[in-house]
């Protein structure tokens, strides 16, 4: 069965879902929700919600997809076994290590994998099966091939509409470093919607450069079902209700497959009024369209209704969209926002629009609030069918019957001494349901004799059968407890060794001076050089976050040379156990408590990376004798799949290197590489680079992929030395420091 999934960011967007359509919706609780900054829930609303949701035939899934510290881990698992034991119909988790541990002490627990774990190809859902996931959420760049054969292997949720992240889905550090709030702990501040330029020519000017358009599958939903996918999920948990019902109606349209042409453009105009970023894009999974960047306006652009003509000083539109009062618009003038306007009065053909902006013949006018559309979003409702007997026999007691649900009344029912009761009052009592969504229907009636019950009596036996019906409906009888918490394990021993990082640029001529060499090929597949083959070091691939099977299979190629690979993903684990191959856990594991970090190490990797967003105290206690910490060097912050230059391949100038400016005037590095298929990927570092020592027991692990490899090793040791090569520089999250 096909499902309709909704996201709900409060109580009010979780109604509008429900009763819009949605088959599920998702949310999130006060902690441990990648949306920190939306409405969420508490417990009594999230249980008022699971109720509904039930009566009405709604999954309901707990987001608890945030990286977990180990102060945490304790309130981690009572939330979710109190949320199991509410109803929950699903867990979502982006720590597939923790969600394996939480599989072997509750297997019961529904688990679904978070798109924040960065699932795009067949081993990560190899992976996220074996530790006990149900389903796997995949990252929004997965591309069609890869979903089909992940939906084989696995149950799948793709996104088909809402907002699309810049960065690859759980590697974003952006808002993090340069913001001091992290994206993985649910607090993104969305640097990525900021204004930027970049030192290529036509993209000098400051514009949006790194803001996607909206994602809406639309009609290519169809392929995604031939894929093989079971969900269907839409984005928006920090969007209005009036966008969840139009969001939900739009897709519930298409997947009943039985409307009009008409009806569908009707609700996707509806859509477009609600929220509308970009005038929407395919996304990746159907390869970078034209829309796929939104560089000129960003927020919500709206639906087009007309052009402005002025007369006699008056902004009118002629158009033959029914305007009212309360409506609001967005004027664009050769593609760009040049300000707001109001409805002012209807008017001819049209109507007229009030705006504080100079407005000028031929201005486009986008309306961005429909009053009256969102009066009907709202009042859109739903009610499950609810088929009942009633048996009202004189001399007996009384019985009321539907889905297996037997109530008999206390008293049997006494004889009339005037008018009986009636088929016609027993239906006009059970059609009034005490507030619950319930569309009554009668199987059967059944009154023999002069039956008498007293209005009151008919009345509370009414009442008392409704509420057996809504404890049958949602109540799971769940009574896990919280019998252990996990064990917290410890580590010891200490690692000396330094791992570099380097790319081709960054290779030094001579030997290197490491214990461990990463390798980023500037082409993956392509021939490794000298400098890195015959260097007397321990040899490692990088696996970057998104990789299609083709990247596979060249990183495979590698294997005779090598010794492992240092991957960003969970995928690299699967992938170094199906390969005999090392590997090095990078900071993209998000290593950031002893329970998880227990269950890697119980997979025998050669090396792992503490997560670099953990501040110095939290990361000595994850220390051991394979442990890493990023010691100094630059801060990888992005990973983008697409190419931010739109695809003008034929007048690209192809460098490495490019400069991502903000309006501050900070300078973010940004390198370009290669997939198999000589498909341009992005890589974007913090505007400073980090200095510090690392730590005692751990080994230092130096990122030298902008830098002369050579240079970095030797200021390794000397903070000063090190301030004086990256001239702009950050203690990062090891010391609580701005940037300096």
């Amino acid at each position: 069965m096909l499902e309709l999934l909704a996201p709900a960011g409060n109580l009010e967007c979780a109604n509008a879902a429900i009763m819009s359509g949605a088959d599920a919706i998702y949310l999130g609780l006060g902690s441990f929700s990648a949306r920190a900054s939306a409405g969420n829930f508490d417990v009594q609303s999230f249980q008022d919600t699971i109720r509904l949701a039930h009566i009405l035939g709604v999954k309901v899934y707990l987001a608890m997809n945030t990286i977990v510290k180990n102060e945490e881990l304790d309130e981690f698992i009572h939330t979710a076994v109190t949320a199991w034991n509410l109803g929950a119909d699903a867990i979502i988790m982006q720590d597939m290590l923790l969600g394996k541990a939480l599989h072997k002490k509750y297997p019961q627990i529904v688990l679904h994998l978070s798109t924040q774990a960065g699932v795009c190809n067949i081993y990560g859902a190899k992976l996220a099966k074996e530790y006990g996931f149900s389903r796997v959420i995949l990252a929004r760049e997965t591309p069609l091939a890869e979903i089909k054969e992940i939906a084989a292997f696995i149950e799948t949720e793709v996104f088909v509409q809402g907002a699309l992240c810049t960065c690859f889905s759980g590697q974003c550090y952006l808002s993090s470093f340069a913001g001091g709030n992290s994206g993985n702990r649910g607090r993104c501040k969305q640097p990525c919607r900021k204004l930027y330029s970049i030192n290529r020519d036509g993209y000098d000017e400051k514009s949006y450069a790194l803001s996607l358009s909206d994602l809406c599958v639309g009609e290519e939903i169809h392929k995604l079902i031939d894929a093989g996918v079971v969900s269907f999920k839409i984005e928006g948990r920090m969007r209005r209700k009036e966008y969840v019902s139009a969001a939900v109606s739009y897709y519930r349209t298409l997947l009943d497959g039985n409307a009009s042409e008409k009806n569908k453009a009707k609700a996707f105009s509806a859509l477009k009024r609600t929220y509308n970023r970009g005038n929407y894009t395919k996304g990746l999974s159907f390869g970078q369209d034209k829309r796929f960047l939104s560089r000129a306006v960003q927020g919500h652009l709206g639906e087009k209704v007309g052009v402005v003509k002025v007369v006699n000083g008056k902004y009118c539109v002629e158009s033959a969209s029914l305007c009212s009062p309360n409506d609001a618009f967005k004027i664009l003038r050769n593609g760009k926002e040049v300000g707001g306007a109001v409805f002012a009065k209807k008017e001819g053909r049209g109507f007229i629009i009030s705006s504080k902006a100079r407005l000028l013949n031929g201005d486009n006018v986008f309306i961005t609030t429909d009053a009256l559309l969102n009066d009907a979003l709202n009042a859109t409702q739903k009610k499950r069918s609810l088929p009942i007997s009633l048996i009202f026999h004189e001399g007996e007691r009384a019985v009321a019957q539907s889905e297996g649900v037997y109530l008999y009344s206390k008293d049997v029912l006494q004889s009339a001494n005037s008018s009986p009761l009636t088929a016609e009052e027993l239906k006009s009592c059970f059609l009034k349901t005490d507030g619950l969504p319930l569309e009554i229907s009668f199987d059967k009636i059944d009154i023999k004799g002069h039956v008498f019950i007293a209005k009151s009596q008919l009345n509370a036996f009414r009442r008392e059968f409704y509420q057996v019906i809504y404890q049958s409906l949602t109540n799971f009888n769940r009574t896990e407890e919280v019998s252990s918490l996990f064990e917290m394990p410890k580590f010891s021993g200490s690692n000396t060794k330094t791992a570099l990082l380097v790319s081709h640029a960054s290779l030094p001529k001579t030997d290197i001076n490491a214990d461990v060499c990463i390798y980023k090929p500037s082409r993956l597949g392509e021939t490794l050089p000298d400098v890195f083959l015959q260097g007397d070091f321990e040899k490692y691939i990088y696996f970057p976050a998104y990789l299609t099977k083709e990247d596979t299979d060249s990183i495979l190629s590698y294997a005779p040379f090598i010794d492992g690979i240092y991957a960003e993903t969970y995928a690299g684990l699967a992938f170094a156990k199906a390969h005999n191959l090392k590997l090095f856990a990078g900071t993209g594991f998000h290593i950031s408590n002893c329970v998880s970090l227990k269950e890697l190490r119980d997979e025998n990797v050669a090396y792992y990376a503490i997560s670099k967003e953990l501040e110095t105290n939290l990361q000595g206690d994850l220390c051991a004798d394979n442990a890493f910490v990023l010691a100094s060097g630059g801060i990888k912050v992005m990973d983008l799949c697409y190419c931010p230059f739109e695809k003008t391949c034929n007048r690209c100038d192809k460098r490495e290197w490019y400069d991502l400016t903000d309006e501050n005037g900070r300078k973010f590095p940004v390198r370009r590489y290669q997939s198999s298929l000589g498909e341009c990927r992005f890589e974007i570092y913090n505007c400073a680079s980090l200095v510090g020592r690392g730590l005692k027991n751990s080994g230092k692990l130096l990122d030298a992929t902008q830098w002369n490899a050579t240079d970095v090793l030797l200021v390794k040791d000397d903070e000063d030395k090190q301030k004086a090569l990256y001239t702009k520089y950050t203690l990062g999250h090891n010391k609580n420091n701005p940037l300096l």
